[in-house]
């Protein structure tokens, strides 16, 4: 897991060049204007998510973990709270792992939790199983996704 603001990204590029085209997408200043949905980057390989949503709180958060992507997860407005755990320590699975979703569901509870908003950005790759929407409030979050 990695902490960081959007402008650094590019800085990460040792670990995947992906992350210079990350940052550079959530530099854009057309950021507030895009739509819900899947905006593409560089075809499947630097993509990103949008969504709006209200946060689940941290007991109903669930922890995921991707097999092929790292996920940059920023929020656009309002902020995330994020449960944090890694992969080698979670031990119940509570969804198979699904290969289009690219997702494994746990039921282990995340002992850790960070808060992003502003230009804080978090990043986890395919070792970190992470519980996004952990926190009460309304977010508009994008989930630029990497593959590894």
């Amino acid at each position: 897991m990695l902490i960081t603001s959007i402008d650094q990204l590019y800085t990460y590029t040792h670990l995947h060049p992906g992350f210079e085209r990350a940052g550079q997408f959530l530099m854009r200043a057309d950021l507030p204007t895009l739509t819900v949905g899947r905006h593409e980057i560089d075809g499947d390989s630097v993509f990103a998510i949008v969504s709006e949503c209200k946060g689940k709180g941290r007991h109903d958060a669930r922890l995921e973990a991707h097999r092929n992507y790292i996920d940059v997860q920023y929020c656009l407005s309002g902020k995330d709270v994020i449960g944090f755990r890694p992969l080698a320590q979670c031990e119940q699975i509570s969804e198979d792992y699904d290969a289009v979703k690219d997702a494994v569901f746990f039921a282990d509870q995340a002992p850790e939790w960070i808060s992003i908003e502003g230009s804080t950005c978090a990043v986890f790759f395919p070792d970190d199983a992470h519980a996004p929407l952990g926190g009460e409030g309304h977010c508009k979050k994008i989930v630029v996704k990497i593959r590894v």
